[in-house]
């Protein structure tokens, strides 16, 4: 069995990760710490070409400034028989792109996708780094299920007066660039967060907001349509999540998130909850009054205030005193009434000097009440009342 291929005496290369344009990415053992790597490789053909290996050296360098959780960290570099590597650290290998493959992602853990690119894309943008080629196979998962942004491969300074594109060409993937940089104009901040809101679409409703057959027809339709709002096509999501990513994909620069914090801040924030369907918000309702009191019933003293009728006090004091005072009334009216029509008891008068009233045939209680009689009862029951 051949001795591993080593890199620089030092880094064991085994199997292949992953290609793209500029090269491939191997898995790799590193001899001297004892730990795996990711190794980056330039491919052959392309780093005889100076203006393509400066552009593999910078990504080198820039990636190495940068320090955050969210961000792949370069731990070395080199150059081995003519061709420069990358050495990185080495995650499991999952990446958006996996999890995608055209199932939508839960709000909530998009929502948390996105704060971490771009906690990752805001330091890079501190530290005058563009990363200009955001996309799912450029976000890699921890063990742990964290976000790391990787592939600096063709990031620029922010402000730098030379470009390692050669004229008119267009690096990254299209369906991920922004109109004005398939114009052809400078990439700016807001090209990376419009790259973050593709992201950010397309994880929600499993497809990118343009969808086309062909590059020609697909780069057209950025240029000249609107992205779709992502409302119509999820409205379970949580609308400020959703204005967020409209926001970034607004065809104006100008009207896109300033900077990739003020788009972390939009991400983060939180709207109303989602309105369920036949269930109606609580209205107020005013407090039916309390039933009336009778004589017999006793008042709570300890009561301080009754709900939505002031201090409770007044109304302990005064009560007893109004029902005493009906209670009086009504009894003499009794006596009265019943004075007048004889005693319940007392036997008939043996003698009786003149003819007998002709008895009421209306059954008693069924008839209307003696008139003081009523009245009494009247003031004992608005006594009682609140």
């Amino acid at each position: 069995m051949p001795a591993p291929q080593l890199l620089g005496g030092r880094y064991e290369l085994r199997d292949v990760l992953g290609r793209g344009g500029m090269g491939e990415v191997r898995d790799g053992w590193d001899t001297r710490l004892d730990r795996p790597v990711a190794i980056k490789l330039l491919h052959p053909a392309l780093a005889i070409q100076s203006e393509i290996r400066r552009r593999f050296e910078a990504e080198a360098r820039s990636a190495a400034t940068l320090s955050h959780p969210h961000v792949i960290a370069v731990h070395d570099s080199g150059e081995d028989g003519g061709v420069p590597y990358i050495v990185m650290e080495r995650l499991p290998g999952r990446t958006l792109a996996d999890d995608l493959e055209g199932r939508p992602l839960p709000p909530e853990r998009v929502r948390t996708i996105l704060t971490e690119v771009l906690e990752a894309v805001a330091a890079a943008h501190d530290a005058g780094i563009l990363h200009r080629d955001l996309k799912p196979g450029n976000l890699l998962f921890t063990a742990a299920g964290a976000v790391k942004v990787a592939d600096f491969g063709i990031a620029k300074s922010i402000g730098s007066e030379h470009t390692l594109t050669r004229t008119g060409e267009l690096l990254g993937t299209v369906a991920y660039l922004s109109p004005e940089r398939l114009a052809g104009n400078p990439a700016t901040v807001t090209d990376d967060l419009y790259a973050v809101g593709v992201l950010g679409y397309e994880s929600l409703c499993g497809h990118r907001p343009f969808e086309r057959d062909n590059p020609a027809a697909l780069v057209r339709a950025i240029l000249d349509e609107p992205a779709p709002p992502l409302a119509a096509e999820r409205g379970d999501v949580d609308p400020a999540l959703a204005t967020a990513i409209d926001r970034a994909l607004a065809r104006d620069p100008r009207r896109r998130h300033p900077d990739a914090r003020a788009m972390l801040a939009a991400v983060r924030s939180r709207g109303p909850g989602p309105v369920t369907a036949g269930i109606r918000a609580p209205t107020r309702v005013l407090a039916p009054p309390p039933v009336p009191t009778p004589a017999s019933a006793s008042v709570p003293v300890g009561a301080d205030r009754v709900p939505g009728r002031g201090p409770a006090r007044v109304r302990v004091a005064l009560t007893p005193v109004l029902i005493t005072v009906a209670l009086v009334a009504v009894t003499l009216v009794a006596v009265t009434v019943l004075g007048s029509g004889g005693q319940v008891g007392t036997p008939p008068p043996v003698v009786v000097p003149t003819i007998a009233p002709t008895p009421d045939p209306t059954p008693a209680g069924s008839g209307p009440l003696p008139v003081p009689l009523s009245n009494a009862l009247d003031e004992l029951d608005r006594a009682v009342q609140p």
